[in-house]
């Protein structure tokens, strides 16, 4: 694994959701009928030369074919999800050329008049599985208000999971290699080594996915898929809730197509006009306080691995892990626990409070000299499965991420980067001093296709933002920002989770649907308590 400062932590959701989807949801009564619009000929008001694929009907069937893993062939073995492909062109700028695939799923809404369409959404990442995702919220709203009037439908964005072409960088052992590799050194020896392996890791994704792929799966391509998508479905305005990097997702198709929107919930947001260093800083602040948070709560705590005392938990916890820098930890299966791979194991469980007695157990664990709790927390960020091999989704962040955000290609400005991330969140900082070091993108093969910026969005039907306060991947300021930025309504929700819809908050809950079945906002300032 790379040093974590020059890259960001993904900001996915899905493990968030299935954490916590296992109870179910009692959304608010049912409102004022708003029928669903359905697009009488998709094609006449496709952009020119798109006609073909905004006109293109999906043909759905069973959805054990787009399976990747064995716990997906179990859940799409449920007969009331439907899959299909829906076809894209994969340069817009050349439709008439090679064309990609998007895998998409759904759960269908009964027959009934009070229908509305479809709600389209997306997980996060980059990187996350749309149609996992789908599968499991679509369980857990059944016989829900929002169940009742809505399919509930996911893709999998371009390269991402079940859709093709699918991006691929490293192997399963190249994957487990680069998880044990020691980046911490920050001598010019060091340097040259992390930056030789960053070029290498470069020169495989060219050379297995292809450079006319990994130049057009950007969120500016990803969100004219998911107006294609629209049209396929049959409805006349999207309705849609994104997730983390899904926001990124959202707020893009909104500058794209403002008056495509019906409504749109963005929750756990990314800052549109925030330069990626500052994002990474800023997350790394949230990282520490999520840290934080667990251990105050740890350290009231008898069995806490970091002590009783909270003012000395980051000391605590560094001496417990920096260790592994020159001794890593053997593990049963003849794995060894990295560094890297501890503190991806912990920053995983930060995602979402109901991990903390796992990462309490895991810590516990290091200090006896067992180290397998805490891979399997590392193992489950980077989804890496039983037999040792890995889903695409750490490929496609680093593909989706290299081609969304300006590079950082000067030797210094890495250097500041991260010398301002081991300050931001101190309980990853190494002790071996801040690495220059540049990431994969400074070497990257093709060109960024967005900049951070101000969408323009006139014309868009004002969205939803949630934003919990205590977020550790996405801080509750982005949500403020991505809200004055869309002209739309936040909602705040009082917690340290990633993300808040449809994980159990009842004020949170009848809030989005009462916006998405009716498109009521909520009132200024509105707050959801912690739950």
């Amino acid at each position: 694994m790379r040093a974590i400062a020059g890259r960001r932590p993904g900001t996915r959701v899905v493990r968030v959701l299935l954490a916590l989807l296992g109870a179910a949801l009692a959304l608010g009564a049912c409102a004022q009928v708003v029928p669903g619009v359905a697009v009488p000929d998709p094609a006449a008001s496709a952009p020119p030369g798109l006609e073909r694929f905004y006109g293109q009907e999906l043909a759905w069937g069973p959805c054990a074919p787009f399976a990747t893993t064995e716990q997906d062939r179990q859940i799409y073995a449920d007969p009331a999800l439907q899959c299909a492909r829906l076809e894209v062109p994969l340069d817009y700028a050349e439709p008439e050329g090679r064309t990609a695939t998007i895998a998409v799923l759904r759960h269908v809404a009964p027959t009934s008049p009070e229908r509305i369409g479809s709600l389209v959404l997306n997980p996060g990442g980059p990187g996350a599985s749309g149609i996992q995702t789908a599968a499991y919220l679509s369980t857990s709203l059944v016989g829900t208000e929002v169940g009742r009037r809505f399919d509930v439908v996911g893709f999998d964005p371009r390269g991402v999971g079940a859709s093709e072409p699918s991006i691929r960088c490293l192997t399963g052992p190249e994957r487990d290699a680069d998880r044990r590799d020691d980046d911490t050194d920050s001598s010019p020896a060091g340097v040259a080594q992390t930056e030789a392996e960053e070029q290498q890791m470069v020169g495989l994704c060219a050379q297995r996915t292809g450079t006319d792929v990994l130049a057009n799966v950007g969120t500016r391509d990803v969100a004219r898929d998911m107006d294609v998508l629209r049209a396929a479905l049959g409805d006349a305005r999207l309705t849609y809730l994104g997730y983390s990097y899904g926001t990124r997702i959202g707020s893009t198709y909104a500058e794209q197509f403002p008056r495509n929107v019906r409504a749109m919930v963005l929750d756990g947001a990314l800052d549109p006009d925030q330069d990626p260093t500052t994002e990474l800083i800023e997350q790394g602040r949230g990282f520490q306080g999520a840290f934080d948070a667990f251990a105050r709560d740890c350290a009231s705590r008898p069995n806490c691995p970091l002590g009783q005392d909270p003012a000395q938990t980051t000391r605590a916890y560094q001496e417990l892990t920096r260790p592994l820098i020159d001794a890593p930890l053997p593990l049963p299966d003849g794995r060894v626990l990295s560094y890297a791979d501890a503190q991806q194991g912990t920053i995983n469980a930060l995602y979402v409070e109901a991990y903390w007695p796992r990462l309490v157990r895991a810590l516990n664990d290091l200090r006896a000299g067992q180290g397998s709790a805490l891979m399997t927390l590392s193992d489950e960020y980077y989804e890496r499965n039983p037999d040792g091999t890995y889903d695409s989704s750490q490929d496609a962040f680093e593909a989706i991420r290299c081609v969304d955000d300006p590079r950082v290609t000067d030797p210094a400005r890495a250097l500041a980067r991260a010398q301002a991330y081991n300050e931001a969140a101190p309980f990853l900082d190494s002790g071996r001093g801040a690495s220059g070091a540049r990431d994969s993108c400074a070497f990257w093969p093709v060109p960024p296709t967005s900049q951070p910026h101000l969408p323009q969005v006139e014309g868009l039907a004002p969205p939803l933002v949630v934003s919990t306060t205590g977020d550790p991947a996405t801080p509750y300021q982005a949500g403020v920002e991505l809200a004055r930025a869309l002209d739309g309504a936040l909602l705040t929700k009082v917690g340290d989770d990633h993300t808040a819809v449809f994980q159990n908050s009842q004020c949170v809950d009848d809030i989005a649907t009462r916006y998405l079945v009716d498109g009521v906002l909520p009132p200024p300032n509105a707050t959801c308590p912690a739950t």
